[in-house]
């Protein structure tokens, strides 16, 4: 049962159910209380609109806070449909590991013989990338190749092809390097295997057995609902409405671009809470499936970023003091969604927001709100090491690239360590160069000031590693860009 509620209009509103009757100063989930803190904190962190679901106590409660156009102050509510980001890369995800648990598909497949038409500038890597490597992003593939194939059917097919040319972050198996790229290379697989686009296996193997009646793949699709605006802006003041509604091309649509609401994305996510059976029963994921997209694939350099402390078969997987959760976080050009499941609670939470300090927002509402719901401490907000420690840069100074990003870290005459953060190639035209101070967290890892209200909470991770086949790396956003100079 999903309690669909907008404060304005349902203020005395009280549940009942498995948690008994509720209300502010109840003992279960009180959605006044809950309402509440969403205005408050969504208006002090300048989140123009966000949406918040919640499944506790077996019921899922779905509620909405301030406007989805800065410009038209059109309101949101429960019902409006906000662009996910990567989350999209957990349904990707799910429909790969549908044809494992048919037995289509087997995970330690070289890709190249699932899809012939699979290569990278390495032959010898191109050989022997996995469909596993793939799924936990250890396959080496990179992260920002946007290339805009067209809004054709073939367009992750051409998409495939075009990213044949586009060198490796790093060799496959080696190290966990964030990989969109891969993600596409997954759906195409599915389109393959499946004899339909990625889209419509969303619908008939996702949307349509799970009764998501707010979820999408295309633009066009979400012009039936309340659809969110992206807002952009500096930190602390209210953003503005972005240019255009969405920038990324149908290609990418994988790994960043499912539309869906809060609400869907918790009943979505539930899939995975209750090994793969639907609320009306029938298996749509193999439960041995779920099982192994939970399992720990790899450990993270970046503990920070999203939070993550291993990477499962798609999933983020955490580790909160010995309570065991899985998730992901999603980020659309000035939209920006959190998932998160605690399995031993029963508890699910997603945010979906529309612009300004969105992961401050999420910072401070989940940590209220899973350690009420589940027991759950989340880590404090990573900064600089207190007291400050003095590091020796001159072994990360240079300059280190990947597709589309350079990365520059000097150091002035003063001491003072230096970041720039400038996209290049196919992701050019995304923003102007990011120019962030360093301070040591560690021997060789360093908090990043300047990285923007919705990138990092105060400070950006930034963490220079050596892979074990020599390779200097620094890693920004769980990217990993080879030092090349």
């Amino acid at each position: 049962m999903s309690k669909n509620v907008t404060w304005d209009e349902k203020g005395a509103w009280k549940a009942k159910g498995a948690w008994g009757e509720t209300d502010s100063q109840g003992g279960g989930f009180s959605v006044a209380h809950w309402q509440a803190r969403l205005d408050e904190l969504r208006a002090a962190r300048h989140v123009p609109g966000a949406t918040l679901a919640v499944l506790v106590g077996g019921e899922i409660y779905e509620l909405a806070s301030g406007v989805l156009h800065r410009g038209t102050g059109v309101e949101v509510t429960a019902d409006s449909v906000f662009l996910s980001g990567s989350v999209a890369k957990i349904y990707t995800a799910t429909l790969v590991m549908q044809l494992v648990g048919e037995g289509l598909l087997d995970l330690d497949a070289l890709v190249v013989d699932v899809l012939p038409e699979f290569g990278t500038p390495d032959p010898a890597a191109t050989k022997v990338i996995t469909v596993r490597q793939l799924l936990s992003h250890t396959g080496g593939l990179t992260n920002d190749f946007n290339r805009d194939t067209g809004r054709g059917d073939d367009c992750l097919e051409k998409f495939v092809a075009a990213a044949r040319e586009v060198p490796l972050d790093c060799p496959p198996g080696n190290a966990l390097s964030y990989a969109g790229v891969g993600y596409a290379v997954l759906a195409r697989i599915v389109e393959v295997l499946r004899g339909k686009t990625w889209d419509e296996a969303i619908r008939d193997h996702l949307a349509g057995p799970l009764g998501l009646e707010h979820l999408m793949t295309l633009p066009e699709e979400a012009l039936r609902f309340r659809g969110a605006m992206s807002h952009l802006g500096d930190a602390g003041v209210d953003p503005d409405p972005a240019p255009v509604w969405d920038l990324m091309p149908r290609s990418m649509g994988p790994a960043g671009r499912v539309i869906t609401t809060a609400g869907d994305m918790v009943r979505f996510a539930k899939l995975h809470l209750d090994g793969g059976v639907a609320a009306d029963g029938s298996q749509v994921l193999a439960a041995d499936a779920v099982t192994a997209m939970q399992h720990p694939e790899t450990e993270t350099p970046d503990k920070w970023t999203v939070s993550s402390d291993a990477w499962g078969l798609g999933w983020t997987l955490y580790d909160w003091n010995g309570i065991r959760g899985y998730g992901h976080d999603g980020a659309a050009v000035g939209q920006y969604a959190y998932l998160r499941v605690v399995p031993e609670a029963g508890v699910i939470v997603a945010l979906m927001t529309n612009g300004g300090g969105a992961r401050q927002l999420y910072a401070d509402l989940y940590r209220e709100l899973l350690a009420e719901l589940a027991g759950v401490r989340m880590p404090d907000a990573f900064a600089p090491a207190d007291p400050p420690i003095s590091v020796d840069m001159t072994p990360f100074l240079g300059t280190y690239r990947r597709e589309g990003v350079v990365i520059t870290i000097s150091r002035d005459d003063h001491g003072n360590s230096h970041m720039r953060y400038e996209f290049v190639d196919d992701m050019k035209d995304m923003s102007p160069p990011l120019e962030m101070e360093l301070e040591p967290y560690s021997a060789n890892i360093f908090a990043a000031s300047g990285a923007g209200p919705s990138f990092s909470e105060d400070y950006m991770p930034v963490v220079f590693a050596t892979l074990s086949d020599g390779t200097q790396c620094c890693y920004a956003g769980m990217r990993a860009a080879p030092k090349v100079a």
